[in-house]
């Protein structure tokens, strides 16, 4: 990619809660080969200018409150704007989870400035670079979330939905999904109010249990 003039430039908003993290990034991507278009510290703020300044890329920091959230809202704010997730835990689930979010790139908590760069750059061209066990962990949940549809008995979740179920399958509270998935309680109790009213049963573990494949779960009709 030429960094010769502005609009062959991968244009970045630097989202981050620390003022010292953000505008030490932004130096750093202007001083390379990026216009940045400005920072924010709070996701109105980062909504706010995603609308007034048009970035390539938001860059979000998983640090900041209701993170994933902001990602979810920036696409829906300027689906032309993609996101790259900044400081993600180097597992599975949490890739996981910036990919179902709707970020089109990640760089790990150990990722370098020249990482950082180089996914900047890839999803600014419509790429995205992952290691080859990431790229496998989607496929597997890609996979799974197929066979989580047939197992159900053509039960349709949502995606949302699916997730919620896992953790419901894993034995925690609503409150712990609320906190593992960076959304309101509320949220979740509706989530698996809907859950059990797809898969007709009326108990958590009725649903966990045919989540797993229990055939001994009851599947109740409905009337």
């Amino acid at each position: 990619m030429s960094s010769g003039s502005e609009g062959e430039r991968v244009r970045v908003l630097v989202v981050a809660a620390s003022r010292l993290y953000r505008d030490g990034i932004a130096q750093a991507l202007a001083a390379s080969r990026f216009v940045v278009t400005g920072t924010a510290a709070t996701a109105a703020a980062a909504l706010e200018r995603v609308v007034a300044t048009e970035p390539d890329v938001a860059l979000v920091d998983l640090g900041l409150a209701s993170s994933l959230q902001l990602v979810r809202a920036i696409r829906d704010a300027r689906p032309q704007s993609q996101v790259v997730a900044l400081s993600v835990p180097d597992a599975e689930e949490d890739v996981i989870a910036c990919a179902e979010a709707g970020a089109a790139g990640f760089v790990t908590l150990d990722g370098s400035l020249d990482d950082l760069e180089a996914r900047l750059e890839s999803v600014g061209r419509g790429e995205t670079l992952c290691s080859p066990r990431m790229v496998a962990a989607l496929f597997r949940r890609v996979a799974s979330l197929a066979d989580d549809r047939d197992e159900l008995g053509g039960t349709r979740l949502t995606a949302r939905e699916r997730q919620i179920l896992e953790h419901v399958a894993r034995g925690r509270t609503n409150k712990e999904i609320a906190t593992a998935l960076q959304i309101e309680l509320p949220t979740v109790k509706n989530h698996v109010h809907n859950i059990l009213e797809k898969m007709h049963v009326t108990r958590r573990s009725d649903a966990a249990a045919r989540f797993r494949g229990d055939v001994r779960a009851p599947l109740a009709r409905p009337s």
